[in-house]
């Protein structure tokens, strides 16, 4: 039952993922990031507690996701994990300084390639082409979406949280400005992806790390 379940969410998110194949094998090398490397150069760069719960939430949103798409969830939620590693001390220099950081720490470039991405469009000009890519690129605004209605419910918890609520807050100009929702839905639409499911999805996956992010109520 459970791979039934998890067959009809990929028809729902979309079918791109299979490109994530041709990353595996194309681009292969000896450095494998570990998750305790992403969270040293997280940690020795950022010291904002609200920037390193955001991490840990797109950790696990991207980890969800991978294993939605039956693909590596360590991989995945590394990238998560350090997407905005330069962002607290670099801000104008977002993305630029992460690629500086993680070529000299010697990171391999599909790794480097899928984090500068996210910030297509907005301080990088790498395009998110692979389905992790564009999962990063579609998330990462909606996680702090996500969280600001949390944060306005009486519960205060995520785990009660329903998609009509975060849709409500959707179309409230000045609620969480910051959440760019003309990327959310730009992700979705290059992915293929329904709004809603991700939603969804995203949702389930930051409830797994509800209690470390301060959102279990």
């Amino acid at each position: 039952m459970e791979e039934i379940a998890k067959e009809d969410r990929i028809i729902e998110l979309g079918s791109s993922f299979f490109i994530e194949q041709e990353i595996n094998s194309s681009q292969q090398t000896d450095m494998k990031p570990t998750r305790e490397d992403a969270l040293s150069l997280l940690l020795k760069y950022n010291q904002s507690e609200s920037l390193i719960k955001h991490a840990y939430s797109v950790e696990a949103v991207m980890r969800h996701f991978a294993m939605i798409y039956q693909v590596d969830p360590d991989k995945w939620g590394i990238i998560g994990l350090i997407h905005d590693l330069d962002y607290e001390k670099y801000p104008d220099q977002h993305c630029t300084m992460t690629r500086r950081i993680l070529e000299e720490a010697q990171w391999p470039e599909d790794y480097i390639h899928a984090i500068v991405s996210h910030g297509w469009g907005i301080c990088s000009d790498t395009e998110p082409v692979h389905i992790m890519e564009r999962v990063l690129f579609t998330i990462d605004e909606l996680t702090g979406l996500i969280t600001a209605a949390v944060l306005v419910r009486p519960s205060r918890s995520i785990l009660d949280l329903e998609v009509k609520s975060v849709k409500k807050k959707w179309n409230i100009k000045g609620f969480a400005a910051g959440a760019n929702r003309e990327v959310i839905e730009k992700g979705c639409a290059m992915s293929g992806m329904n709004l809603d499911a991700v939603i969804q999805e995203t949702i389930n996956g930051m409830k797994t790390v509800a209690a470390t992010i301060g959102l279990a109520g």
